[in-house]
């Protein structure tokens, strides 16, 4: 029982520090991209001061009217009617929009997941006699391979990195419609530290040791 107890202990440990990393990552990258958010999506609705204008001017272009004059509207006034989000920020917001909500999931299931190893530890580990003990860790412990939690743990990084990718794509089509040279600087960027986390990812792979 010793034994066991020490390799639950470590087992649980191991999840707990995955699950803190995750917390930390989680709570900085969902601020900054929240922080982008609050900017790109205003542009999904209408500028309140843009609808001012339009409704300002057709009164006074009705005024005028009325008076025999005209007055030239400027094109860039549009009407409210007929506004329209440009596909880029539509494609921008959905994708950080995303992007947010899977690393807000990520800290949700960390947070559980730190739940769910105090109670293993809490429940095992309760004194009782020898071969009691026994069966209740072994119940347990054959609930965690039956469920595959180990996987589990495993995907909150995968689910996490998505994340980051998503957000990658939309400052990528952001940054397409604004500036050519910065969108070239960041895309090499991002190209290169993709290739880097496909070649880390592959050669535990290929290479054993």
């Amino acid at each position: 029982m010793e034994r066991a107890e020490e390799e639950d202990k470590k087992m649980v440990e191991n999840w707990k520090g995955d699950a803190d990393g995750i917390l930390v990552f989680t709570g900085l990258f969902s601020a900054a991209v929240a922080t982008f958010l609050g900017n790109t999506y205003q542009g999904l609705q209408l500028n309140s001061q843009d609808a001012s204008a339009f409704y300002l001017s057709r009164i006074y272009q009705q005024s005028a009217a009325d008076n025999g004059s005209q007055v030239f509207v400027p094109p860039s006034i549009s009407d409210p009617a007929v506004f329209s989000p440009s596909t880029s920020i539509i494609w921008v917001n959905a994708l950080w929009f995303l992007s947010l909500v899977v690393s807000l999931t990520c800290a949700l299931l960390a947070t559980m997941l730190q739940q769910w190893a105090r109670h293993y530890l809490s429940v095992t580990h309760t004194r009782y006699q020898p071969h009691k003990q026994a069966r209740i860790r072994s119940f347990y412990a054959g609930g965690v391979e039956k469920f595959r939690v180990s996987w589990a743990i495993d995907a909150l990084p995968a689910l996490l990195h998505l994340s980051v990718f998503l957000f990658y794509a939309g400052l990528s089509i952001l940054l397409f419609t604004i500036n050519l040279t910065i969108f070239k600087v960041v895309v090499s960027w991002v190209a290169l530290c993709l290739s880097l986390y496909v070649v880390i990812t592959i050669l535990p792979a290929v290479f054993l040791n």
